[in-house]
């Protein structure tokens, strides 16, 4: 087992800053090339620290505050334009950051890319759904409606 250090969020494992134990392949093989962690040392204990700090910064801060942003979300559709065939296919997928970038210029709060979960690529026109993981008891439903981008 190896013992690291998360450098980046990472889905069913941890948030940036915990120390994980994880199998020896899964830590060479994913986690360190891309990043997403790195081998924890007695000295690593300064960067957890930093990188909490940062993250404490970042989050939102009180359960209430939590679900007020939850209720902002779920309130109206996030409309989302992308290129599409005549079919309906769009070229391309939409992408967590597009979602994000759609519900901040529709007038909701900024959220972060990588809290949006995405079950299933959205890959064609109409409605779709994504969830948006705001604190550890606080987990928000996004509705999101792909239209066809004008050419």
């Amino acid at each position: 087992m190896a013992k690291l250090i998360l450098t980046q969020e990472v889905s069913g494992l941890g948030a940036a800053g915990d120390v994980v134990e994880v199998k020896d392949g899964y830590a060479r093989n994913y986690l360190v090339p891309r990043g997403l962690a790195t081998k924890w040392t007695k000295g690593g204990q300064k960067q957890v620290d930093e990188i909490q700090a940062a993250r404490r910064s970042r989050e939102i801060a009180t359960l209430e505050e939590a679900q007020h942003v939850r209720d902002r979300l779920q309130a109206a559709p996030v409309t989302v334009s992308e290129r599409a065939g005549e079919s309906g296919r769009l070229f391309g997928a939409v992408t967590a950051k597009e979602i994000a970038e759609a519900v901040k210029a529709g007038g909701g709060p900024a959220i972060d890319r990588r809290r949006i979960e995405v079950p299933d690529p959205i890959k064609s026109v109409g409605e779709h759904r994504a969830y948006v993981r705001l604190h550890a008891d606080v987990r928000a439903t996004v509705d999101i409606h792909v239209v066809p981008a004008k050419a």
